[in-house]
């Protein structure tokens, strides 16, 4: 029993046991999340505990600081390590530092990321970051750090990527199956004239023995569902997350000085609007192939 996987679709006994603590122990608000701090480069023992056990528990905690709209990337690096967090994915989209502005104006120094949605003030649907990385460069987790809001909008929702899985295996145990399988899903090449730029990269949705990940995107485009079967699948999952996991949804607006901190986990973004007169909405996203450490 010891070394049985709750994610292992035969171990019903573990899964059990794991599903209860899941439910049991899962946030209700996002409130609940929410941990203040007041140096984010000298973390205290308190204030590091709690971001680690929500992130053991839930797969994300909220931090709320002092430093308001400071715009220094060393923030949000600090913290990620302090939380164990070493290896940024640096992406073909990141500043040389390998983090990302997010922001409708990060496209004047770095053009590449124009028609990107994440680059405009467009809605986002629901998806994990990095969903067409290679399985050698799995993003684990992923820090969000404001430093401007948007003046209207921008909120964001975030799910535990745990508790769809949960959703789906309670009524779909052979939806899971699929979703697991290497050829579950399968992003297309990136091309650029003549010239690859990204091979095509296929994967499972759900994958992992001791702790479980979920490489997922809501999009209708530039994705392809290895099989029917997948594509049903990938139907019933986005209904569940939709509609029957609403009572889990945790709703966020970051506003300067706080950030999010998470093992990947599920969230989208809500259009918004800038005054032009006031400053534009701005957030620091760093990726990594590290989950957040265990206290």
């Amino acid at each position: 029993m010891d070394n049985q996987s709750p994610f292992d679709l035969h171990s019903s006994e573990a899964y059990a046991l794991w599903r209860s603590f899941k439910l049991d122990t899962a946030p209700r608000r996002a409130e609940d999340i929410l941990v203040e701090i007041a140096d984010p480069f000298r973390l205290s023992q308190l204030e590091l505990d709690k971001l680690l056990k929500l992130n053991a528990v839930c797969n994300m905690a909220i931090y709320v600081s002092n430093c308001g709209q400071n715009p220094d990337k060393q923030i949000p690096l600090k913290i990620g390590g302090q939380l164990g967090l070493e290896h940024l994915d640096n992406n073909w989209l990141a500043d040389e530092d390998a983090l990302t502005p997010i922001a409708v104006n990060s496209t004047d120094n770095h053009p590449s990321r124009a028609g990107y949605i994440p680059y405009t003030n467009r809605a986002i649907g629901w998806h994990t970051d990095g969903y067409y990385n290679s399985p050698q460069k799995l993003v684990r987790s992923v820090i969000l750090h404001c430093v401007h809001s948007a003046t209207w909008g921008g909120s964001n929702s975030l799910l535990d990527h745990e508790i769809a899985y949960i959703l789906l295996r309670d009524q779909h145990p052979e939806l899971v199956a699929t979703l697991c399988r290497q050829d579950a899903m399968c992003i297309p090449a990136r091309q650029e004239g003549q010239v690859t730029m990204r091979a095509e990269q296929s994967g499972p949705v759900f994958s992992g023995e001791d702790f479980l990940h979920m490489r997922y995107t809501a999009r209708s485009v530039s994705i392809n569902w290895g099989t029917a079967k997948a594509a049903q699948a990938a139907a019933a999952l986005q209904a569940i997350i939709e509609n029957q996991a609403k009572p889990w949804v945790l709703q966020t607006r970051l506003q300067p000085g706080m950030g999010l901190v998470s093992n990947n986990v599920l969230h989208n973004r809500a259009a918004f609007s800038d005054d032009k007169n006031q400053l534009p909405r701005l957030l620091y996203r760093a990726r990594y192939y590290q989950r957040i450490r265990r206290s």
